[in-house]
């Protein structure tokens, strides 16, 4: 068996060289992760965390950023640059990524599953090839809806054409695609993709559902004990709609001025946003609490809020929304994409369409109701404990072995003891 020293740029070996029977060594390989937050991030912890114990061994290869997170075994950290305009991401450096690879111990690798479209698809793909074992993508990002956001000189129809060439290319490069929900699958089979498209979406851990307090996240956030809160978790993007839930919560305000909206996170949209709460004169009611600490101070977080509201077009899943649910709190939403797959009618969120005054209304309605308030909670406490992590994480690692034993790379390798493992890109 092999295992790699945590938080390293080298990998050791053990003593053994076969895996114990049935294990499955998998090689995860992402253009992020912590300690940038956001979906896909989460998602990797999420799965790495209980794969384990189903038998599945993983090794992350991931940039290094500025200021490292405590040590998690099994990760290779690859030196990075900025990005230009994204302060938050990192690039990995390319010929370190590929040393990286090339560093791997012979056989240590059975399955490469890629988790980000960059860099890192092009490297893990290409080792992949080399070393003569199957290849999963996660597709974790709608760019359909992304592209026009981050290059607003591009028509939006072009960039629609644009990428959904990029994501054909993409997944014809690798043996299996997993999609984080039905909706999303559907869109990848609308692209006139062929390449095998399995739904497993991302679970939540036991955790998710300790109680947090939410007397002690206001504490901490200087907030009033007794203003009604809304909030908002999740990246501070132009895709998200944020704009959408200010506006909506502007008329809301105007009709209950105690209420307080929070806004959790951190993202390139956000002075944008800091300025049309200024330009609406929402200084002291709309409150930006930046990343919060996963452990506690986002349980607490969720459970000071009376309303979570959510508002994204883009979500492959919606994480979040779970998140939430966990903690018992009421959700207003419209339900675009993959947040449909979660926003249920057995889930107690309120689903609503996007337009202001009738978002508006239903925050409104929930606010001001606590018997629904009440009964909403524990429908979605109920709807979310439907989604536990380690059934997700099972279905995943059945997909490993059964992708590993009938795919043609997997069948064509079958007769090597030493396969190259250096990159052909």
């Amino acid at each position: 068996m092999f295992w790699w020293a945590p938080c390293s740029g080298r990998c050791s070996r053990s003593s053994a060289s076969d895996s114990p029977d049935g294990r499955v060594r998998v090689l995860f390989v992402s253009d992020v992760y912590f300690p940038r937050v956001n979906g896909v991030s989460t998602s990797i912890r999420t799965f790495r965390a209980d794969l384990a114990e189903c038998g599945i061994e993983t090794t992350l290869i991931a940039p290094r950023y500025r200021s490292e997170p405590e040590c998690e075994p099994g990760i290779i950290r690859v030196p990075s640059g900025t990005v230009p305009g994204d302060p938050e991401d990192r690039r990995m450096h390319w010929l370190a990524l590929r040393q990286a690879l090339r560093d791997l111990p012979r056989g240590a690798i059975e399955l490469v599953h890629i988790h980000t479209p960059f860099l890192a698809h092009y490297a893990a793909a290409g080792f992949a090839r080399s070393a003569r074992v199957p290849c999963v993508a996660t597709y974790h990002t709608f760019f359909e809806e992304y592209l026009h956001h981050y290059v607003p000189a591009l028509p939006r129809l072009a960039g629609r054409v644009l990428a959904r060439s990029f994501t054909r290319s993409l997944c014809r490069a690798v043996d299996a695609l997993v999609a984080p929900s039905e909706p999303m699958r559907q869109i990848l089979l609308g692209y006139g993709i062929d390449t095998p498209i399995h739904v497993v979406p991302t679970g939540l851990p036991a955790d998710r559902f300790n109680a947090g307090d939410g007397a002690r996240f206001r504490a901490l956030a200087a907030l009033p004990a007794q203003r009604p809160l809304f909030l908002y978790v999740g990246r501070i993007a132009h895709e998200k709609n944020i704009g959408f839930l200010i506006r909506s919560f502007q008329q809301v305000h105007a009709r209950l001025p105690q209420t307080l909206l929070v806004i959790a996170g951190e993202g390139p949209a956000l002075e944008d946003l800091r300025q049309m709460v200024r330009q609406l004169r929402l200084e002291a009611d709309v409150r930006f609490v930046g990343y919060l600490e996963r452990e506690r101070a986002l349980l607490d977080c969720y459970a000071a809020a009376q309303v979570f509201v959510f508002a994204s077009r883009t979500e492959t899943q919606g994480l979040v929304l779970l998140e939430a649910m966990a903690q018992a709190a009421p959700v207003v939403s419209t339900a675009e994409l993959g947040t449909s797959s979660i926003l249920t009618p057995d889930s107690g969120a309120l689903v609503v369409a996007e337009r202001v005054e009738e978002f508006a209304g239903a925050m409104q309605r929930v606010m001001e109701n606590e018997d629904l308030r009440r009964q909403m909670a524990a429908q979605s406490l109920r709807h979310a404990r439907n989604w536990s992590s380690m059934s997700m994480a099972r279905r995943l690692a059945a997909l490993y072995r059964d992708i590993r034993a009938h795919s043609p790379a997997a069948t064509s390798a079958s007769g090597d003891t030493e396969p190259e493992l250096k990159t052909r890109i």
